[in-house]
This record gives C-alpha cells, sequence and structure tokens, in this order.
C-alpha cells in the first residue's frame, strides 16, 4: 500500500450483465487534493464512486481508500469518509438544523458537538435564516447544500461528491465551491464527479477522464488541454474584404490547414506561439490588403478536451447518469 495515497484503485472491473460499467479501472489521488472525474454519461463515474464507498462490491480488482480495503474494511472507510450522492438524502419531516444534527450524532459526535457543528455549517452554506424550517419547505437548490453540508458533519478524510452542483444556481455553486477549497486547504482528500467543465477548471488540482468504464487520460487541466494542440487565431473578415486572400495570409503562419466560414467570414487557423506572431500577421494583412473586424486568440478548453478525448460534446445540466 502507498500510504501517500488517500484513494489507491487498481484494475476495478464491475459489469451489470453484459454491459462493463467498470473495465480495469486504476485511479491514484494524493492526501489533500482535489481529483476531478469527467466523463460522458454511462462512463462509469458514478459506479467508481460506489465502488469506493463501499456501496457496491467489484468484481475484480482492489481498492483502498485512507489506507483500508473498500471490501475487507468497509466498517472503517465509512467511518473516515463523507460521501453526497445524486440525490440529497434528507429527511424531510425534520428542520434543517436537525438533520445535521441527527447526522452528527449517527457519526459518534456529542449532541454539543453535533449542535455546534450544525451551526457551522448551516452558517457556511448560508442556510441559517432557513435553519429551523422543514426541509420539505426547501427549494431544490437549499436541499442540495443541506445535502453537501450533512457529508461534512464529521469532518471527513476523504469526500466524494457525486455531480455535487447540480440543480444548484450560480450563487449556491459558488458557495459550494468555496467550500471545497476550504476543506482541501485543510486537508481533505476530495474526489468530484461532474459535468461542469467549469467546475473541474476551477477546483480540481487534476483531472481523471473517463470513458468506457477506464480512465483514458489524466493530468493538470492545462496538461490535458496542451495534449489536444496549441492556440488557434480567430479573425473575422469586414464585409467587402477579400476572405480568400486571408486564407491564403493565414497559411503562412499556420501550424495546420485554416478554416474558414464564408456565412460569417471567420478564419481559424492553428498558430504556435500566436501571441508573438500577432504583428507580423496583422502587417501580412494590411499588405494584402484585408480589413478585418476582429482578430482573437482561442485556447484550448476542457470542452474541446472532453469532445476530443471521448467523441462525446460535454453534457453539462444534462440528465443525472444511471449506471445500474
Amino acid at each position: 500500500m502507498d500510504t501517500a495515497l488517500a484513494i489507491d484503485a487498481t484494475g476495478l472491473c464491475k459489469a451489470y450483465g453484459t454491459t462493463h460499467a467498470l473495465a480495469g479501472l486504476d485511479l491514484q489521488v494524493g492526501h489533500g487534493e482535489i481529483l476531478g472525474l469527467l466523463g460522458p454519461n454511462g462512463a462509469g463515474k458514478t459506479t467508481t464512486v460506489r465502488v469506493l464507498t463501499t456501496l457496491l462490491r467489484p468484481d475484480h480488482g482492489s481498492a483502498r481508500v485512507a489506507g483500508y480495503d473498500v471490501q475487507k474494511d468497509a466498517g472503517h472507510v465509512r467511518r473516515v469518509i463523507g460521501l453526497t450522492g445524486q440525490y440529497a438524502a434528507l429527511d424531510e419531516c425534520l428542520t434543517g438544523r436537525a438533520n445535521l444534527v441527527m447526522v452528527g450524532q449517527l457519526g459518534r459526535l456529542t449532541l454539543r458537538q453535533a449542535r455546534q457543528r450544525a451551526t457551522e455549517l448551516l452558517h457556511q452554506f448560508d442556510l441559517s435564516d432557513a435553519a429551523d424550517r422543514g426541509v420539505k419547505t426547501y427549494s431544490g437548490g437549499m436541499r442540495r447544500r443541506l445535502d453537501l453540508a450533512a457529508s461534512l458533519v464529521t469532518r471527513p478524510q476523504v469526500l466524494f461528491l457525486d455531480e455535487p452542483s447540480t440543480g444548484l444556481d450560480p450563487r449556491s455553486r459558488l458557495v459550494t465551491w468555496d467550500a471545497v477549497r476550504s476543506l482541501a486547504a485543510d486537508g481533505t482528500t476530495v474526489l468530484l464527479t461532474t459535468q461542469h467543465l467549469d467546475e473541474a477548471d476551477q477546483l480540481a488540482d487534476r483531472i481523471a477522464v473517463v470513458d468506457h468504464g477506464t480512465v483514458i487520460a489524466e493530468g493538470t487541466a492545462a496538461q490535458l488541454k496542451a495534449k489536444i494542440g496549441g492556440e488557434r487565431v480567430m479573425l473575422t473578415v469586414a464585409a467587402g474584404s477579400d476572405l480568400s486572400g486571408a486564407v491564403r495570409v493565414m497559411a503562412r503562419h499556420a501550424d495546420g490547414k485554416p478554416v474558414a466560414d464564408a456565412s460569417s467570414r471567420v478564419v481559424q487557423v492553428p498558430v504556435s506561439s500566436a501571441a508573438r506572431r500577432l504583428p507580423e500577421i496583422v502587417r501580412d494583412l494590411d499588405a494584402a490588403g484585408v480589413l478585418i473586424d476582429d482578430m482573437s486568440i482561442r485556447h484550448p478548453s476542457l470542452d474541446d478536451v472532453f469532445l476530443t478525448l471521448t467523441g462525446h460534446a460535454s453534457e453539462a445540466g444534462a440528465h443525472y447518469e444511471s449506471e445500474q
């Protein structure tokens, strides 16, 4: 066992009949690290979380969380992790505060400790004003924030967040992001699955892209973007100016074939060290008599990474993943 790792999974396999949800998945996460797990629906993200949180036994392979084997030491694993699944696990007959206190007591906190922790989390997730209202009166976003707070009551060593910001408004997402960053700064390891590529870009120290039950690429956001190619210069040719002339000029500076859209009059071309070469490009366009309305440098996004690696566009805001 590598004690430097908070999560260490090797060769995880899980099949549902003829469907292979996991097909030899390997995953390593260091202590205090935030790992973003990206992938299209059905890629194996939720199944991975269920195996690592002891909710599902793998058919083959092994995994340790916080040093404990998820199959042989499931009880120990459950005591040191927190989990927010895709659906809120709350008692609607209780108030928000009572839900958190109950979770604290189930996690072996004293009543006083549980009440104190509930107050802290209600404030952190902007729920203090609704603390003593029944959860059945909460909006969907409020329930989601309370569910996230519940996963933090016992200050877990490793936190699993499965689609944490789905259903949240922009302000609630920012509150959630701040909470995740604060946890990692205090040493908590976080594994989050997400369809929001901006969320992974903002939060994750590293990203693992999963498809067909296995990790197909991993690294920092910058490393993954670099894998699919460099910068692109995009320019909009003025109406009445020579679009084909712009294409000829850009071809001289290109690292690949220029692409022109006649309807929008936009020309795209891959150019390395684009910022340094813009003055020369502008001079050549001017010399050729090409007038432009706009010019910009476009850097690869995680959306580009997602599409290139998986063959699918990202599905932020899509329905929850179903892998059973």
